[in-house]
């Protein structure tokens, strides 16, 4: 495949690593930072594999099916996660994270 046949999964995975690096940083500036930490951690996965996962589209890798399906399965744990913050910045983040997912998803078929 090409990479004009990723354009909407990398598109997916390149605003859901946005997202989850601004819940990052915004989470950190929240109060109770401590109660924050698993969400945290979890955006730093979730953009680390999503900036991974829109290059191996990009580049047409061998190994794109694999990243995609793993990548659709640490979005969904994300999304989940900040689906149970209220802030406005967790909730955007878990709206980018379950599209990420469904999109990756879509691509293992």
């Amino acid at each position: 495949m090409s990479h004009e046949t990723y354009a909407a999964c990398i598109e997916a995975c390149n605003a859901c690593a946005i997202a989850c690096n601004n819940c990052f940083s915004s989470c950190l500036k929240e109060e109770d930072v401590k109660m924050m930490a698993k969400c945290i951690a979890m955006d730093a996965d979730c953009a680390a594999i999503c900036q991974l996962a829109a290059g191996v589209m990009a580049r047409d890798s061998v190994h794109a099916k694999a990243v995609c399906a793993l990548c659709a399965e640490i979005c969904k744990a994300c999304g989940d996660e900040c689906a149970q913050h209220k802030a406005a910045h967790c909730q955007a983040c878990a709206k980018a994270c379950h599209a990420c997912a469904a999109a990756c998803l879509a691509m293992t078929h």
